[in-house]
Formats: C-alpha cells, structure tokens, sequence
C-alpha cells in the first residue's frame, strides 16, 4: 500500500491543468508514482468540467497560470476559491505574472515557478494538505523530469 493511502482508503486525487501535454504527461506521470490518484485537464475549460461534475473527490489543483482558452490559470484558481472553495490550488508560472497575481489567490504567496523541480510539487502538495489535516505521504519518486525542468 502506498504511504499517501490510509488502510482502505483510495489515494488522494489531484488534477492537473496544464495546455503542454509533455509536462502534463511528465508530472503527471510523477504524481501517480509517489501514490497519487491524477486526473488531468488540457485546459481551465475541461478542468471545470471535471469540478462541475463532482464524480471525484479532488482534493488539490495544480495548474500552470498561462494557457489558451478563454481562462487562465488565475481564473480558475479565483472560480475554484468560489465554486470549490475546500479544494487546495497550485499555480505554477512564470515569477513576473505569478507574483503580481497570486497573493490574493493563495495563502502562501506565490507558488511555483517554472520550470520547476518535481520534487518541489510534491513539497507543496504535502504542505498544503498537512495544513488541513490530510495524511502526508512519505514516498517520493525519485526519478529526473528533465521535461519539467526546460519548460519555461
């Protein structure tokens, strides 16, 4: 059993928005690794949907703050805090955007930047849940996302 399981638990669900479906495919590959249930979204769009829809318990978004459609990543992190407001949320970006936006999104300040290390993901994660009382998982993958690490 993985470390983010409680016994007959399923694992914790996160979804990931992210329009690059390298990176997508790299962290998401990562997450489910370290014990992770992952749904991923190509856009703000599909990722409420899956929100809307309220078949999963997602617990965590993490979304990248620029891609194509008719929302960005902070506006689905500001309709998450609105519509799901018990849903944690992630952004990762470039410094200058993120910065300017994310304070009166997120309680930490700004999230991540890009390009980031998965381990910091799996960071960020642990302490957004540990905040809220959520088990913690352990384990990490161990494993280079060189993928991650040349997206800008």
């Amino acid at each position: 059993m993985s470390s983010t399981e409680i016994e007959g638990a399923p694992p914790r669900i996160i979804l990931i928005v992210e329009d690059e479906v390298l990176i997508r495919l790299v962290i998401a590959d990562y997450l489910r690794h370290c014990g992770y249930r992952v749904v991923e979204a190509a856009s703000a769009e599909e990722a409420k949907l899956v929100l809307e829809e309220g078949d999963l318990d997602v617990e965590l978004v993490l979304s990248d703050v620029e891609m194509s459609g008719s929302m960005d990543g902070f506006g689905l992190a500001r309709w998450v805090r609105e519509h799901r407001p018990g849903i944690d949320v992630i952004l990762a970006g470039t410094p200058s955007r993120a910065a300017a936006a994310a304070g009166s999104l997120c309680d930490a300040g700004p999230n991540l930047t890009k390009p980031y290390e998965p381990q910091t993901v799996i960071d960020r994660i642990r302490n957004l849940m540990g905040k809220r009382g959520r088990k913690m998982p352990v384990r990490s993958a161990g494993v280079v996302l060189s993928a991650l690490q040349t997206s800008a």
